[in-house]
């Protein structure tokens, strides 16, 4: 890339201007903190599938970020247009090994992919929450209202709270890692979370 930094593509939510009705993409700026910290360029996508099919072919990433925010539709969410972008790009980075992380409803896109029904849990709406990841504790944030207690193959669990909640999952064989934390709202941004993104997403100098 002639010395630029190396391309993240982030998926967006959807919000809906009350005065206008208007269907606007957001994404929460400390996401472009979080990654230029970690070395990367962050690209936001717009919830259009088609757009999204062709900016993930044209920008060639090195990663793909599945984002926070809006339930899915099959927990009753408002937002089908990213469910059918997040969808694209799950599909694309599936198809052309680009490595993938789902964070928060990212993991949720993730566990449905691969035939996990999330449900509701109670307890996981925390600024501060115990969880064991990789075989390490950690104090973490948690934003979600739907989880799941045991996953199915391809899908291993690599992290769980206190309670047995499944905190993280990898996929076996594919670049593709979930989490339930927002590592772009710990401030200062853990050196943990840093490193996790630049391992996974293959930037190491």
């Amino acid at each position: 890339m002639n010395g630029a930094d190396p391309i993240i593509l982030l998926s967006q939510r959807v919000m809906v201007d009350p005065a206008t009705g208007e269907r606007r993409d957001a994404l929460d700026q400390h996401w472009h903190g979080f990654l230029r910290e970690a070395g990367f360029l962050s690209v936001p996508v717009p919830n259009r599938r088609d757009v999204a099919e062709n900016l993930a072919r044209a920008a060639n990433p090195c990663g793909i970020l599945l984002t926070g925010g809006n339930d899915l539709a099959s927990l009753g969410g408002d937002a089908p247009e990213r469910d059918e972008t997040e969808d694209a790009l799950m599909t694309h980075a599936r198809s052309h090994g680009v490595p993938l992380i789902g964070v928060c409803r990212g993991m949720q896109m993730i566990q449905q992919a691969f035939g996990v029904a999330v449900y509701p849990v109670d307890g996981h709406v925390a600024p501060c929450q115990t969880i064991e990841f990789r075989g390490r504790r950690a104090a973490v944030n948690s934003f979600h209202r739907f989880g799941t207690h045991e996953t199915l193959a391809p899908l291993d669990v690599c992290g769980r709270s206190e309670d047995g909640v499944v905190k993280a999952v990898c996929v076996q064989g594919q670049p593709i890692l979930g989490i339930m934390w927002h590592p772009e709202r710990l401030l200062p941004h853990r050196a943990e979370d840093i490193s996790l993104f630049r391992n996974h997403f293959g930037l190491r100098r």
